[in-house]
């Protein structure tokens, strides 16, 4: 196969190891892609302020698009420089409909340029930076533009269940997705997904759609997977993408990105 011009990979259960953690083969792997004048770019779920720990494998290109596309971040200063998020309007709609829909197990969370803000009953795995509003119901702390959306209900059953009810309930006022965690739905603005901005990010460096490769394991993979000229998933990935990529790699615990990098390079 000729060698891509970008390779454009997902982080979590894809690029990163099971504990979250950067092999030395895949850091590796991701210096030997760019200096064969592959450019790679990640492209997550993630919000910008947890890709502290990925600054320096980024490449000169300094960018990474997070919030399943909501927002390009330059990583080393972990600001937002381009966001398609939603008005507070928008949100608060959005969180009517879901509360209907779903009833009174759902809790909510946002993404902002500027941070996180939670109901009190939305539990985070993850550290909540310090004073991080923290209220009764989220339309109390709307902000001006919300990147993501997230609707927890910790009782909801399988993963596809609970993304096909928020997706009907959100219809065509936003973009519902998931990206694999039991419950957890994340909501972007109409039209907003890995795909069209990861196409953006690469049409101003004159880079089409057949010059790239992209790898995922989630639902939330599968419009960024679509568009790419090839399609690679991890070998731990969801069903439902495994079942419509060119090709399989092997997991993320045993290095399958760093392998494909290993072979743009070679």
């Amino acid at each position: 196969m000729e060698r891509p011009r970008l390779v454009a990979t997902d982080l979590d259960g894809t690029l990163l190891a099971p504990d979250g953690s950067v092999s030395a083969r895949t850091a590796a792997a991701l210096a030997g892609a760019q200096d064969a004048g592959v450019l790679v770019v990640f492209v997550t779920a993630r919000p910008h302020r947890w890709l502290s720990e990925l600054v320096g494998l980024v490449g000169p290109h300094g960018t990474a698009i997070c919030a399943n596309g909501a927002s390009v971040v330059d990583v080393a200063t972990l600001s937002v420089v381009e966001q398609h998020g939603m008005a507070p309007d928008l949100v608060a709609a959005l969180v009517a409909r879901l509360r209907a829909a779903l009833g009174p197990g759902a809790r909510f969370a946002t993404e902002c340029a500027d941070g996180f803000a939670r109901e009190r009953r939305f539990v985070s795995e993850h550290p909540v930076p310090p004073g991080s509003p923290c209220v009764e119901r989220i339309e109390q702390a709307l902000p001006a533009t919300t990147l993501k959306l997230l609707v927890l209900d910790p009782d909801a059953g399988p993963p596809e269940e609970f993304t096909a009810r928020v997706t009907a309930a959100v219809g065509d006022l936003a973009t519902a997705s998931s990206s694999g965690p039991q419950g957890l739905g994340e909501i972007a603005a109409p039209g907003v997904t890995k795909a069209r901005t990861l196409a953006a990010w690469a049409a101003r460096r004159g880079i089409d759609a057949e010059a790239v490769w992209a790898v995922g394991d989630a639902p939330n993979d599968l419009p960024m997977l679509g568009w790419a000229g090839r399609s690679f998933a991890v070998a731990n990935a969801h069903q439902s993408v495994r079942a419509v990529v060119d090709e399989v790699l092997a997991s993320n615990a045993d290095d399958g990105v760093a392998a494909l990098l290993e072979r743009c390079a070679g």
